[in-house]
Order: structure tokens, then C-alpha cells, then sequence
């Protein structure tokens, strides 16, 4: 059975061509969204394809082609493609949504597996997505068909995710709570930033230093020069290592107890990217540096990464 849904995805990759090329410029040049519409098993594939497009940068809606005739056509606009979706390309109803398609003047892609039916004579690009045969063995429900249109669909969404330049940036904004999403989270989505950031300077006593660290509950505190550059950083380690130096505490500064040289990353690097930093150096905590300069604009705590979802 697998292997039979396998031919079909070849057998329609073999037959790609200019029409494919001719759909994805329909696409592109869209100014409304892409409605997919189909019945049946084709209906759900077509939720499918409609819901890939969308989270991909195209616009897109699935509308069930028997109640578009019932008013739910009214979803569509007249700056919309459509793209119907029929094995046979003689679904009733999708074949009498063909008049009003036409009426309003609306380009018409077809994902068929039989170009020369009513719904493949009727469309302004006719994608073939006939089958071999299907998996199923009475060769009665849509299985290799079904698959086949699924990846045509899949196909599109990809292309025209290139001819976009649709990024990953894009797509994070697209999937905010899903895992996907949630991997593509940059550090400026996470990091602490203005009064947020504990800062001291190199002469700060260890008691100012201290109620830094505390006051601003990160378990740290960047230390900065006079023109507000990073030179260091306080954790509550550093605290307890200076301790076991000496008894004078109160002649202890900022200065004495600092690391140099801290660990830093870029506000658009991607929070995922601050994690594997902060394993590999077994740190807790990242300053973000202001892009081209060593001045601190924010600071990235575990903790932050794990309330995201990142770690």
C-alpha cells in the first residue's frame, strides 16, 4: 500500500511542468487569498492544502463546495484564486460552482486527476493528479489520489514560500505557540531589557553590588565602563568566590569580583542557538550586546528559555 502511494507522488513529479509554473505565478500575483474548495475526502485534503498556503505566507481559506452554494460562497472576494480540488473533476458540486467561479470572473486552478473532465475544461490551469491506481484494494476509496493531491498542494505552498521569500522569521510570527514557532523565538523576544538589566560599575562596593544581583532576581549583574561598555560580569558565584578571599568584605568591589570577558550573543540570534551557548559554557544567564557595539541591550536568563518553551 505504501509503496503504492509512493508511485503516485513520483508519477505527479514526473509530470510537472510549465502549468505548475503557470498555477504558482496565479498565486504570486493574487492580491486577494487562495480558496480551496472540494468535497468528500478531497474536502479534507483540501483544509490540508488551504491551511499549509496560509501558515506559509500565502492567504488562504478551505470552502466546503456544497455550502458555498448555500451562501458561504459570499467569503469570496473578487481579488481571490481559486483552486478546486476533484479526482474525477465531475463532483456535482463542484461542478456547479463553475457558473458563479466564471461570473466573477475568478482564476481557476484545478488539482484533478482527469484533465479533460467538466472541472479540468472549465480551469485556467489544469494540475494533473491522476494515479496509477489506488492503494485502496477495491480501488474504491481515495487513497493514492488523495495523496497524490495532498503533495501537488504541498508543492505549491513551498514554491511559493520561495518566490516570497518567506523566512523564518515569518513563519515564527505565523506559529507563536506552537513548537515550530517556539524554535524560531529570537533573543530580543525574551531578553530583559532597560531597568531590567542589573549593571554596576567596576568601583560599585560588594554591598551595592549585592543588592544589583538581588534586586533584580537574574542571579547576576553586567559590569560597565564609563561609556557604558561591558567589561565583566558578577554572578552569585563570583559573589561567594570573593567571600572565600578574603574577611574585608566592604573592600571589596565590583572590579575585585568580576569575570571578564562574559559570554555574550546578538538580540537576533535565535533563542534555541542561546541555549546550546549556555549549555556548552554551563552558564545561566547571556548578555545581548547593542549590534555593533560592546554596550549591553539586554540579558537572557535559563529561566527565560525555559517559561518559552525553548529548553
Amino acid at each position: 500500500m505504501l509503496a503504492l502511494e509512493a508511485a503516485s507522488i513520483v508519477a505527479i513529479a514526473n509530470r510537472l511542468d510549465e502549468r505548475f509554473e503557470r498555477a504558482v505565478e496565479i498565486l504570486v500575483e493574487c492580491r486577494g487569498k487562495a480558496v480551496v474548495t472540494g468535497m468528500g475526502k478531497s474536502g479534507l485534503i483540501c483544509r490540508k492544502i488551504a491551511a499549509t498556503l496560509a501558515s506559509t505566507g500565502t492567504p488562504a481559506a478551505f470552502l466546503h463546495a456544497a455550502e458555498a452554494m448555500h451562501g458561504d460562497f459570499g467569503v469570496v472576494s473578487r481579488e481571490d484564486v481559486i483552486i478546486a480540488v476533484s479526482h474525477s473533476g465531475e463532483t456535482d458540486e463542484i461542478v456547479s460552482l463553475l457558473p458563479l467561479i466564471k461570473r466573477y470572473g475568478l482564476p481557476l486552478i484545478a488539482l484533478t486527476g482527469a484533465p479533460d473532465s467538466t472541472l479540468g475544461q472549465a480551469a485556467d490551469v489544469v494540475l494533473d493528479t491522476g494515479v496509477p491506481e489506488e492503494a485502496c484494494p477495491l480501488g474504491l476509496a481515495p487513497t493514492s489520489s488523495t495523496t497524490a493531491a495532498l503533495a501537488l498542494g504541498d508543492a505549491l505552498a513551498v514554491a511559493l514560500l520561495d518566490r516570497k521569500g518567506f523566512t523564518e522569521a515569518d513563519f515564527a510570527l505565523l506559529h507563536p505557540s506552537g513548537s515550530l514557532g517556539r524554535r524560531l523565538l529570537k533573543v530580543a523576544d525574551l531578553m530583559h531589557v532597560g531597568d531590567a538589566v542589573p549593571l554596576v560599575k567596576p568601583s560599585t562596593p560588594f554591598a551595592e553590588t549585592v543588592l544589583e544581583i538581588t534586586g533584580k532576581r537574574l542571579g547576576v549583574t553586567g559590569v560597565v565602563n564609563d561609556d557604558g561598555e561591558l567589561i565583566g560580569i558578577v554572578t552569585d558565584g563570583d559573589l561567594r568566590r570573593g567571600l572565600g578571599r578574603t574577611t574585608e568584605i566592604r573592600q571589596l568591589s565590583a572590579a575585585d569580583l568580576m569575570t571578564t570577558s562574559p559570554k555574550t550573543i546578538e538580540e537576533g540570534a535565535l533563542a534555541a542557538r542561546a541555549l546550546a551557548e549556555m549549555e556548552r559554557h554551563s552558564i545561566t544567564s547571556l548578555f545581548v550586546l547593542a549590534p555593533g557595539t560592546r554596550q549591553p541591550a539586554g540579558v537572557l536568563h535559563l529561566h527565560d528559555l525555559l517559561k518559552a518553551r525553548v529548553a
